[in-house]
């Protein structure tokens, strides 16, 4: 139990959110509980968030920064010079970061993805639409299938993180995971080429 003792009351509660929901997803975020680790009195929880919801939207926005984070980072590491390998390389990067991000924090992953709308993924999918952005400014991607591709990649990411993560494959050896997300991104750059 981390003890509140002076300081932002709140950034200690929605810390403490964070614990929980890296150790149980989103149905272990639970405000008395949250209160107890803190050293607090769930009553003065409660007079910080309106309820559990708000809450859980506080605590996914923290599991959206930490995958914005990640995706940036891998972003960052293509260094190749052509326009078009480099557009195609890191819009690869912000999927591999994606899955990457989802089978290291699954239970952060999985409250970030239960208390949204798309409208709070901004970091997250703004990062996928400027990297598609750059796909079409470099000639890679046809204005034309533009639109809309975003639901496309973001589909074919996560499924493939629910998968491998909590779903039927979660056993799988990390040599076939890893040959299967290339596979599957190959898959997503076949459908966005001219």
């Amino acid at each position: 139990m981390t003890s509140y003792h002076h300081g932002n009351l709140r950034e200690a509660l929605v810390q403490a959110a964070v614990g929980l929901g890296r150790e149980k997803g989103p149905d272990g975020i639970v405000i008395r509980e949250v209160a107890r680790r803190t050293g607090v009195s769930h009553n003065a929880a409660y007079r910080h968030f309106a309820d559990r919801d708000d809450l859980l939207r506080e605590v996914a926005k923290v599991g959206h920064d930490e995958l914005a984070g990640t995706m940036r980072s891998r972003v960052k590491r293509v260094r190749v010079t052509d326009p078009v390998e480099r557009a195609r390389r890191r819009l690869r990067e912000v999927g591999k970061a994606y899955v990457e991000y989802a089978l290291a924090e699954p239970g952060l992953f999985a409250v970030a993805f239960s208390h949204v709308s798309l409208g709070d993924l901004s970091g997250p999918y703004e990062l996928l639409g400027a990297a598609l952005d750059d796909c079409v400014e470099a000639g890679y991607l046809p204005s034309s299938k533009r639109e809309g591709a975003e639901l496309s990649c973001w589909a074919g990411v996560h499924g493939f993180a629910m998968l491998y993560s909590t779903g039927p494959m979660s056993d799988a050896p990390r040599k076939q995971r890893d040959a299967d997300l290339e596979r599957l991104l190959d898959r997503i750059d076949d459908g966005l080429s001219g």
